[in-house]
């Protein structure tokens, strides 16, 4: 059994951009995403020390990472990136890495956002939008053990 399947074992979502990171996390359950914080790290050691800051934290066992992809499914600016980033993680902590496809989700940030008739500060699409993303993550898992 890997960690991801204990009761209480919480996520991180993470949502890669150029400049900022936005970061959410599940409940113990895993059944719920809320958004945290986001972040722009001075470097890349800043931005792993903040990921270990989180993961420890949170106690989390499961590291799900945005990948950024065309709408067609190809890769592009940021792909590499992001699977660079999620094999820093799994080389430095023991949790599980997670890519997932993110295509929409910034489309969809936004228009929640607008929606909302919220102001956007810099950083709010970024921290909806890993939300998002470990939301449908979540959704997906809880699908997969029911179906």
């Amino acid at each position: 059994m890997n960690r991801s399947d204990e009761t209480g074992c919480r996520i991180l979502g993470i949502d890669p951009g150029t400049k900022r990171y936005g970061f959410a996390v599940s409940d113990p359950l895993g059944i719920t995403a809320q958004g945290l914080e986001t972040f722009e790290p001075a470097g890349d050691g800043e931005l792993m020390a903040k990921i270990g800051e989180l993961i420890a934290e949170y106690e989390a066992g499961v590291v799900v990472i945005g990948l950024p992809l065309s709408m067609s499914g190809g890769e592009i600016e940021g792909t590499e990136r992001s699977r660079e980033l999620a094999g820093r993680i799994g080389e430095k902590f023991a949790v599980e890495v997670v890519l997932r496809d993110e295509r929409m989700t910034s489309l969809e940030a936004e228009r929640a956002l607008r929606e909302e008739g919220k102001i956007r500060k810099p950083g709010d699409i970024d921290r909806l939008s890993a939300t998002l993303l470990l939301q449908s993550y979540l959704d997906e898992r809880k699908r997969d053990t029911e179906g």
